[in-house]
């Protein structure tokens, strides 16, 4: 069996050979060969393609491969136009756990900013910064609106609860004020602006799609508070990027936690800017290089799951997880 890894998948082939339990023949690829096509003669033939990207600038000649596992969940990056016949394509969750923790974070930095509050003490000044205390925020009581309600809103709605905040869910599947899943209420997307101004906080966790590209713009925040806060660990696209750097240059919202990005470098020697704007230069913009869900407890539960599947395609079983193709 041959297995082609990509990128950043290339580091993980130890977790996939420990799984496996059997011999197969491993190429590791530099990033760029995720849209360019001077590696498909390496590609060519491979029974696995482990690729987060799979894009080639000429749809006419592509190489063959009979299944490409994708090492997360977005599917943005891929090009289905142009997938192999008979091919099948998987993709694995499992991101959904740091993803949450990481939007808990940003809230509970909001509310409690635990590097200010050190930044004020000191042992010869203690009594005085003692005696100047200020009451700061707690997240109980507080209101959270998820926009996208899928495996990473319901995660963050979880333990949004546990907070005791209360959770509104925007999704696709509510009806009537509900929808299944950890929360108190649910709307749909086209009934957001109504709902925007009894946020405290908004996390956005969709997919982008031709849906949502864009959908987060200058109405949207004329529709929040002053003081809510804003946390997209969904796709930076969702957001139009003019309407954010306004809306934070102007003070419409409070704060902006921004973890994903306009643009990625391709390549392992791209130098390329985020953004045209640069948030990291606001000080209501609280910035980071697309962290949110790089723990080494997504890698171990993403390969083994990809692992599995292998297993399952050298054996004839159904695969889990098909996003184009039959199982």
């Amino acid at each position: 069996m041959k297995i082609v890894m990509i990128g950043e998948a290339a580091t993980h082939r130890d977790e996939i050979a420990a799984e496996l339990g059997f011999e197969a023949e491993y190429v590791a690829l530099p990033r760029e060969a995720h849209e360019s096509p001077e590696w498909d003669e390496q590609i060519d033939g491979a029974d696995v393609l482990v690729a987060m990207r799979f894009k080639r600038p000429n749809k006419a000649e592509v190489p063959r491969f009979r299944l490409l596992h994708v090492p997360g969940a977005g599917l943005d990056g891929i090009d289905f136009s142009i997938m192999p016949a008979g091919s099948v394509a998987c993709n694995v969750f499992e991101h959904e756990i740091p993803m949450a923790e990481y939007a808990m974070a940003t809230m509970l930095e909001h509310e409690i900013d635990l590097g200010k509050a050190r930044a004020t003490f000191d042992t010869e000044r203690f009594s005085a910064a003692y005696l100047a205390r200020k009451p700061r925020g707690e997240l109980f009581g507080k209101t959270v609106i998820i926009v996208g309600f899928g495996r990473i809103g319901q995660a963050v709605a979880t333990r949004a609860q546990a907070f005791g905040m209360k959770v509104i869910a925007i999704s696709g599947r509510a009806e009537n004020g509900h929808v299944e899943g950890p929360c108190s209420e649910a709307y749909r997307a086209e009934q957001i602006d109504e709902i925007l101004p009894r946020a405290d906080y908004v996390v956005l966790s969709c997919p982008l799609n031709d849906g949502t590209r864009g959908s987060f713009g200058c109405t949207q925040f004329d529709a929040m508070r002053e003081d809510a806060v804003l946390i997209n660990i969904a796709r930076a696209a969702v957001v139009d990027e003019d309407a954010l750097h306004a809306a934070l240059t102007e003070q419409k919202i409070a704060k902006a936690f921004l973890d994903v990005w306009y643009q990625y470098p391709a390549g392992s020697s791209d130098t390329v800017a985020p953004a045209k704007h640069r948030f990291e230069d606001l000080p209501n913009a609280f910035c980071t290089p697309h962290i949110s869900g790089w723990t080494h407890g997504l890698f171990e539960r993403r390969y083994s799951f990809i692992a599995a599947n292998i297993a399952r395609l050298k054996s004839g079983e159904k695969l889990q997880n098909v996003v184009y193709g039959e199982a």
